[in-house]
């Protein structure tokens, strides 16, 4: 059975709780639109970057950031 929902003249819409349930979409969660080229949506839940997990790794990328180590990789 298909769910619809109405867009606001905000351009709000209820994402209906059978919808919401099946998804397990949570308030707060982020969503990713992406209008395909024959005119259909698909819509998916995203995580948010941790951003201090990423510094975190990022500290780490610099073990192999030499001089040495790009002239050595240049070619891949």
């Amino acid at each position: 059975m298909p769910a619809i929902a109405k867009i606001t003249s905000k351009g709000q819409t209820t994402i209906p709780a059978e919808v919401r349930e099946s998804l397990n979409f949570n308030p707060g969660d982020l969503l990713e639109w992406e209008v395909n080229a024959d005119g259909s949506a698909r819509v998916r839940r995203i995580q948010p970057l941790d951003l201090e997990y990423m510094r975190a790794v990022e500290g780490t990328l610099t073990e192999w950031g030499c001089a040495e180590d790009e002239e050595a990789y240049r070619g891949l």
